[in-house]
């Protein structure tokens, strides 16, 4: 007898673009799922800056910026979520499992190949 199968074909829209990521935060909804929103964490990045121009016409120092202390912050950028209720939370833990172990195989292989 033969085995049953199932093909899956894979339609992408017209803005699919895969975006990096850094971090994630979540938790548990009210209804029983599980939410993750993944950000990109990055320093902060001034409102505005000033230069002075040299004077052969060129980009002097810098003279001041708002905020003046935005090095002290960071950035978060929440990029996109998913909810996942607790069947596909488990699929997905198992498969992003089996990555991280096949990752960790290249890692090992790649380790020894320098030594």
């Amino acid at each position: 007898m033969k085995e049953k199968q199932i093909k899956f074909k894979y339609k992408f829209s017209k803005d699919y673009n895969p975006i990096y990521v850094n971090g994630a935060h979540g938790g548990l909804t009210g209804r029983d799922e599980i939410i993750v929103n993944f950000f990109l964490e990055r320093q902060g990045l001034p409102i505005s800056q000033t230069h002075s121009i040299t004077e052969d016409g060129k980009l002097g120092d810098e003279t001041s910026r708002e905020p003046e202390d935005y090095s002290e912050s960071m950035i978060r950028y929440v990029s996109t979520g998913v909810v996942l209720n607790l069947e596909s939370a488990k699929s997905i833990y198992d498969w992003l499992g089996n990555q991280i172990k096949n990752l960790e195989k290249i890692a090992k292989i790649k380790e020894q190949s320098k030594k």
